[in-house]
């Protein structure tokens, strides 16, 4: 067990203390440390080594309103992100105002600046070479499966809520061979090998940002734009006490790249926090744009609560009216797959966690919960590695029944949209986009009367519609999946379907989340671990469990984890709230999010990760800007004590 050599207790994780390790590679508290390099000593005690970089001298956990904010951590000098940083013109800021003159300075009252598309659909049927190319890209198509609850049912039985699993994957991304590496050393690949993005970076640069925070924003924003491509585009926006667009909707060629840069480079903190005019200035962006990329979406950024917006003199209960936040032709409902999703990351202890998924909900996004500060550049690059794989587009499933005598009772889809028409024997759900490889399941429920007639029932039949992304052609399933089951005169001892057992089990273990917040949030804190004990103890005695499903054991983690965080009402209001929220979210849309430790690759709680975030999260955690070297693997540290809760 290591142990700091300043106090000589141990460093052992999990003890609510944040360690520092120095570039010689000792490591130590870092309230130790911080104290004793006050007087300026930059040598290590260890050692004897002279320290270049120092860490800042904070404290390792300052208790604000109740809440215990995470440590930051230092960035050494030979960072390569801060080499790229050096390169950069420094940023221009007027010291004698507030806020900096960045906010201060005129931009154009209409952003229809956006730099020019390369990439153009209505140029490619002249194109031998691209039409090729695109031919590979749409060969796939989405793996359609169905499986009943059981595969028989006596003709003498009536089955009420008998369900069907609907099992979707997207097709997969074909990689194209690697031509080269950039100035940068990043990958360069063929210009139209997937279809390009419009992406809004919207970013808290509030006074709470001040420090490594923002060091480590900048250098997360750095590795973003080292990942985009000469087709994708990039608008950055800052907000603080107001908004503004630091860096406009342009290509990222290699000048753009270096422009963005410079855009981040320039970036300083100060000011309250207006989430409100942030989300409204990045809406902007993207309504004003001339013209528009396959893929759109905005990352959304926060570490703390909205101070203008939610709080305003006179606006009664506005506290909890979230949805406000964004602006309303942002909302999921305001036309059929014209919204564009909102992303957004709660960082650290002190965001507002429901505000956070509120806009990602009500926008169609994802909210993922950092809350080790070093841990943004990962979730960063799990989120984009999802956008920069988009394989499918505004897909529809539609489920008709067969059988004159079938209704459709449910369609449980979580937090997608799903009707029901014709008395029931039609229904759809409205799925969106699909990231390359990622599965959807959902599950439909219907009564089976009792049938003489024959030895087999047709139940239901599943259809698919979707966009492909390059050609923009709608594309229909080459046949629709039919359902069926037998009809025999006698069973034995029917088998549950696996597929269906372990989708139940996710489903019952979202509800218990839910539930479990509820009660929370309504103080009882004990009912709330009382309710997730419950539901690890149905996942246990499941037949899915049971056989060692790999979704099952994720859950059961993930659930032990909610109730870990669940102890007291300081650890669920500092870290517990957002965790479960960021699950939920995951969940409901059944879309990779981070939170806690779910971006390292030991964790059991690795929920709906794709190849292609799983390739750009390794990426963010082997290497580094403009440097070929890897990084060290960096493990969240919590900001609460680990608490085994018994079974």
């Amino acid at each position: 067990m290591k142990n700091c050599a300043i106090c000589l207790n141990s460093m052992k994780a999990g003890q609510g203390h944040a360690i520092f390790t120095a570039e010689c590679s000792h490591s130590f508290h870092f309230h130790c440390i911080t104290s004793n390099v006050k007087h300026g000593n930059q040598i290590c005690p260890i050692c004897r080594a002279k320290w270049k970089e120092i860490p800042f001298q904070s404290p390792a956990i300052e208790v604000t309103r109740g809440r215990t904010r995470i440590n930051n951590v230092s960035l050494p000098q030979n960072d390569p992100w801060v080499t790229v940083l050096r390169r950069l013109p420094p940023p221009r800021v007027d010291t004698s105002r507030h806020v900096s003159s960045l906010f201060q300075t005129t931009e154009p009252s209409v952003f229809d600046d956006d730099e020019i598309i390369h990439y153009q659909p209505e140029t490619m049927e002249n194109n031998s070479s691209l039409n090729d190319l695109i031919a590979d890209n749409s060969a796939g198509a989405i793996d359609l499966k169905t499986y009943p609850e059981v595969s028989a049912i006596s003709k003498q039985a009536w089955h009420s809520n008998f369900t069907i699993l609907i099992h979707l994957k997207a097709p997969h991304t074909i990689v194209p061979k690697q031509v080269g590496v950039d100035q940068c050393g990043s990958q360069m690949v063929p210009q139209h090998s997937r279809v390009p993005v419009d992406l809004v970076t919207v970013l808290d640069v509030s006074g709470s940002m001040a420090g490594t925070k923002l060091a480590l924003l900048k250098r997360a924003m750095g590795f973003v734009i080292q990942n985009l491509g000469p087709s994708d585009r990039l608008s950055i926006v800052a907000f603080s006490s107001t908004a503004r667009r630091v860096f406009p909707l342009h290509r990222m060629t290699d000048t753009g790249r270096q422009e963005a840069l410079q855009a981040v480079n320039s970036l300083s903190s100060n000011g309250g926090t207006n989430i409100a005019e942030g989300l409204k200035k990045g809406a902007k962006v993207m309504t004003d744009r001339k013209s528009k990329n396959p893929v759109s979406s905005i990352m959304l950024l926060s570490d703390g609560q909205d101070t203008y917006s939610l709080s305003s003199p006179g606006a009664a209960n506005s506290r909890t009216n979230y949805q406000f936040l964004l602006p309303v032709s942002m909302h999921r409902g305001s036309g059929a797959y014209s919204h564009i999703p909102v992303h957004t990351f709660g960082f650290g202890a002190d965001h507002d966690a429901v505000a956070m998924h509120s806009v990602a909900e009500t926008s169609g996004g994802t909210f993922s919960f950092i809350e080790a500060e070093d841990v943004i550049q990962d979730a960063f690059a799990q989120c984009i590695g999802g956008l920069l794989s988009v394989v499918v587009q505004e897909l529809l499933v539609q489920v008709e029944c067969i059988h004159p005598r079938l209704r459709l009772s449910s369609i449980k889809a979580g937090s997608y949209k799903t009707s029901l028409i014709s008395n029931e024997r039609i229904g759809s759900i409205e799925v969106g986009d699909l990231y390359a490889d990622e599965e959807r399941d959902f599950l439909v429920t219907t009564d089976i009367p009792v049938d003489k007639s024959s030895d087999e029932m047709s139940l239901v039949k599943i259809k698919c519609v979707y966009k492909d992304p390059v050609s923009k052609e709608l594309v229909t399933a080459n046949h629709a999946a039919e359902v069926k089951i037998l009809r025999p005169e006698t069973t034995g001892q029917l088998v549950v379907s696996m597929e269906v057992d372990k989708q139940r089990n996710r489903l019952r273990s979202a509800e218990a989340m839910a539930e479990a917040r509820a009660a929370a949030e309504g103080g009882d804190l004990a009912a709330a671990v009382s309710v997730l004990e419950h539901c690890r103890k149905q996942l246990a005695d499941s037949v899915s469990h049971k056989a060692g499903d790999r979704l099952c054991i994720a859950l059961d983690a993930e659930l032990r984890e909610m109730q870990e965080r669940m102890a007291d009402r300081q650890i669920y209001e500092t870290s517990g709230r957002a965790y479960v929220l960021s699950g939920l979210s995951s969940h409901s849309w059944q879309r990779a999010t981070a939170r806690g430790d779910s971006t390292d690759s030991t964790s059991l709680v690795q929920a709906y990760q794709t190849p292609s975030m799983v390739d750009m999260v390794s990426r963010s955690q082997t290497m580094l800007i403009g440097s070929p070297s890897p990084r060290r693997s960096l493990r969240p540290v919590r900001s609460f004590p680990a608490r085994p809760i018994p079974r």
